[in-house]
């Protein structure tokens, strides 16, 4: 896509502090950090979301992003995965290191008590979807 930052990194228009590249994923550090080391790993099919991505073109970005997260040397760290317009931006993953409590990604998580009926009939439909 045109427009898209991250195939314009891929490309090299714009430049990126590059720390791991093949022929199906990319990962660099990023320009705006939540904490020293904060990297984006991103495939370089291009995708709204993870579902618009093929599996052969996947496969690759866990591994990545393991071998980013240790050789950041991050003690504790986040892995947040974006997808879609609302979730900003298309498919990347970030690594983010966690050194304090003020520094890397702070987490709201309004969680409710959940129904355990509509739970089971939910899980149901979503597999069998699957």
């Amino acid at each position: 896509m045109a427009a898209c930052i991250f195939c314009k990194i891929i490309k090299g228009d714009i430049p990126s502090f590059k720390l791991f590249e093949s022929d199906k994923v990319f990962a660099f550090l990023d320009i705006q950090p939540l904490s020293v080391g904060h990297a984006l790993v991103i495939p370089k099919f291009h995708g709204a979301k993870l579902t618009d991505i093929p599996d052969d073109q996947l496969g690759e970005l866990l591994p990545v992003m393991k071998k980013v997260a240790k050789a950041s040397g991050a003690e504790n760290y986040n892995v947040l995965q974006n997808n879609g317009r609302l979730a900003h931006q298309v498919v990347h993953f970030h690594m983010i290191p966690k050194p304090n409590e003020q520094q890397g990604l702070g987490i709201s998580w309004p969680a409710a008590d959940a129904d355990k009926d509509k739970l089971k009939r939910l899980s149901e439909e979503i597999k069998s979807r699957m």
